[in-house]
């Protein structure tokens, strides 16, 4: 398949994306902190309901996914094949929920509310960037 259609497959999967996370209020980092923040009394489980329906339309994907030789714009499939857990996962994983509910971003929503042209966003998608530089930097030298 032309590059050029895959641009576009990825430009559409990506404007789809980012409209389902503004319709679902998902770049408004209270709405996010507001369904970590359990204990508060003022639980807000609409990100449970926005993860339900991501599941439902994910799972009948991944179903199909497996019975299909190959995908339609690509030669294989490029899934993950690491399945150990390892303390590099485990902190990784801290590390990203720690910046999740601190600035009630996640990747996703964060490079979203860039269209809203507020300062947050670009601060957090800043500093995203740099800790992936720094973490690159890291990996580097070992």
């Amino acid at each position: 398949m032309s590059a050029l259609l895959r641009l576009l497959v990825a430009f559409a999967a990506g404007t789809i994306f980012g409209f389902g996370l503004s319709l679902s209020g998902m770049v408004d980092p209270a709405r996010v902190i507001g369904f970590l923040n359990v204990a508060s009394g003022h639980w807000d489980p609409s990100l449970a309901f926005v993860l339900g329906g991501a599941l439902l339309v994910a799972l009948p994907g991944m179903a199909i996914q497996r019975r299909l030789a190959r995908p339609a714009l690509d030669d294989c499939f490029h899934l993950p094949t690491a399945t150990i857990i390892d303390p590099r996962l485990i902190v990784g994983s801290a590390v990203f929920g720690a910046g999740w509910g601190l600035a009630g971003f996640c990747p996703g929503p964060a490079v979203t509310a860039l269209s809203i042209g507020l300062t947050a966003p670009f601060v957090f998608a800043a500093a995203m960037a740099a800790g992936m530089v720094l973490h690159d930097h890291m990996l580097a030298r070992k």
